[in-house]
């Protein structure tokens, strides 16, 4: 039984419930269960045992269905809206501005079931046929399939990462002798790739072909070459395998890591000494020499060893050079977790159960911080339901000893750049996160000015996601980054590094500059349930390419530097 695809079904599944207009927590809970089981090794032994509805995101009803595919290969909910929509219609569920109502609509009134039949309807002016599109609707969904084109195949991190890690493990069980890493784009932890790399020393190229073709995640061989080959697996991604005879391991993994311009670089400090810098090993003269690891590679001419995150050509070759790398923040460093949704908004779990689980990832404090009142669509708190929030949160502060909970909200941006509560209840929160969540079409310097206005605004204590994107499906929009950071460093303003796969906002590039101007930075998860807190592994990672170390991110800081950092906040505020 080819467990191994679940996660997809189940993601497929919470696309096609989303299209028909089911419950959003029925959607979720499938989004959450698929993400769970990506990260799942014992399957099989859990639904043996009986175990699996005791995993958290599972649950008895998900379990049911996941014994369901083992018994009988397949899950009858999966089969009967597989019967209901055509499997292209999930091909609609990529285009930024289109969203499941209005793929429903297209779908019922025009029988529109993939991209280009969507693309020659908009050329006909179809879709301002129908009721609640207009001109600029479908102006604005006519950009949203050109910029799919422009990213068309290109996978986020969270997507790819998995299936190669799994590949990865299962490469290593069937030759343990052979040395198998992960490389490429996925390795320097980049937010979106192209594919899969993986290199592979110590075994024939012949029997790893024969080996990964029985795969049920593989769907075929697509190249080979004398060294390596290039396959297509079931979810879309191609795989590159690479083979490398043991001495020239090192060195394959060094180019194969990238990217191309910090190698093309590393290659000329290299012709300065001297040498030869080659994908299987350095040349001085005629002399051949190998190296057992990349970091003799780098301190061969003198260089820092560089971790594969800052490998991007943004400095780091000089910086190796005169032992000024940074000690890169890593996931142990983090304390505590902010911009969490509970079940007072659009998140799924009550804050007992945020809690408990942050206690099991080892925080010592949750910030909670759901939707203002602006946000009806994502059930925003009107002021009664945050004082019996505050109620809450004060009554668990009391009973905790090594715990804390902060009170807190992401409120609305609204488009004169004022907030949606006022002051006598903004001064209550221990922290407040501003974020943009509509207007996203204003001009450069509309935008900026209102994103200025709110950054002034003296109880703001952190700007949620700078730029509004989602990766792969919305670009963000129109604001001088520079300009912004210059207001935050004024007031005193932190950034949040949203750690949500789809968002890895702020963009890893901007992170140097926010570092270099001594503005803190936040890495949120932007949790809607307690699994997606796991999510600020990506954010770490993008703050680790971003060249971000522990004293530069704020929620390294212990509960009580925290509740100094914030009442001092706020006594400024008054």
């Amino acid at each position: 039984m080819n467990l191994t695809a679940l996660p997809l079904i189940f993601e497929e599944i919470a696309a096609l419930l989303e299209i028909k207009g089911e419950n959003p927590y029925k959607v979720r809970a499938y989004q959450n269960a698929a993400k769970v089981l990506s990260q799942i090794d014992n399957l099989e032994e859990l639904i043996i045992e009986g175990r699996l509805k005791k995993i958290e995101g599972i649950g008895e009803g998900l379990s049911r269905k996941i014994e369901e595919y083992y018994e009988r290969g397949t899950i009858s909910l999966y089969e009967e809206l597989k019967r209901e929509f055509p499997p292209s219609i999930l091909e609609l569920m990529k285009v930024p501005h289109l969203g499941p109502k209005r793929i429903r609509v297209i779908y019922e009134k025009l029988g529109i079931t993939n991209l280009g039949e969507l693309e020659y309807a908009i050329k006909e002016n179809r879709l301002m046929t129908l009721f609640g599109f207009g001109k600029k609707t479908q102006e604005k969904i006519l950009a949203g399939i050109e910029f799919l084109k422009k990213h068309q195949n290109e996978f986020l991190l969270v997507d790819a990462e998995p299936r190669a890690l799994m590949l990865k493990e299962i490469l290593k069980e069937r030759f343990p002798l052979c040395r198998v890493e992960i490389c490429g784009s996925i390795r320097r932890r980049k937010e979106t790739v192209r594919d899969i790399d993986v290199l592979v020393g110590g075994e024939s190229k012949e029997k790893v072909i024969e080996y990964l073709l029985r795969l049920p995640l593989i769907q075929g061989l697509i190249f080979e070459d004398e060294n390596s080959a290039v396959f297509k697996t079931v979810s879309g991604i191609n795989v590159e395998i690479r083979i490398a005879a043991p001495p020239e391991y090192a060195h394959l993994l060094l180019h194969l890591t990238g990217s191309e311009n910090h190698i093309k670089k590393l290659k000329a400090h290299f012709k300065n000494e001297g040498l030869s810098l080659n994908p299987s090993s350095i040349t001085n003269g005629e002399k051949l020499i190998t190296l057992n690891t990349e970091e003799e590679i780098y301190n061969f001419i003198g260089l820092q060893f560089i971790p594969p995150e800052l490998r991007e050509d943004m400095g780091e070759l000089e910086a190796a050079k005169k032992n000024g790398l940074p000690e890169l923040v890593k996931e142990e460093d983090i304390k505590g977790l902010f911009h969490v949704h509970s079940d007072f908004s659009d998140g799924i779990d009550p804050i007992e159960k945020i809690i408990e689980f942050c206690k099991k990832m080892g925080m010592e404090y949750v910030g909670i911080s759901d939707h203002s009142r602006s946000a009806y669509y994502a059930r925003g708190l009107k002021v009664e339901d945050l004082k019996r929030q505050w109620e809450i949160i004060d009554e668990i502060n009391r009973k905790e000893e090594s715990f804390y909970v902060f009170k807190g909200i992401e409120s609305d941006i609204l488009p004169d750049g004022s907030l949606d509560y006022p002051p006598e209840i903004l001064r209550n929160f221990d922290f407040v996160i501003a974020s943009v969540h509509s207007h996203f079409n204003l001009g450069i310097k509309e935008q900026t000015e209102r994103i200025k206005k709110a950054l002034e605004n003296p109880y703001v204590t952190m700007l949620g996601h700078p730029t509004g994107r989602l990766l792969l499906s919305r670009k963000g929009y129109a604001v001088d980054m520079e300009e912004i950071l210059r207001t935050a460093k004024e007031r005193g303003i932190v950034i949040e590094l949203n750690s949500s796969p789809y968002r890895l906002d702020m963009d890893w590039r901007y992170l140097k500059m926010t570092k270099s101007n001594g503005i803190l930075i936040s890495i949120n998860p932007d949790a809607h349930s307690k699994t997606e807190l796991t999510d600020l592994a990506y954010g770490v990672a993008i703050a680790r390419k971003g060249w971000l170390e522990k004293k530069d991110v704020l929620n390294t800081r212990s509960s009580s530097e925290l509740r100094e950092f914030f009442l001092k906040k706020r006594k400024n505020s008054l």
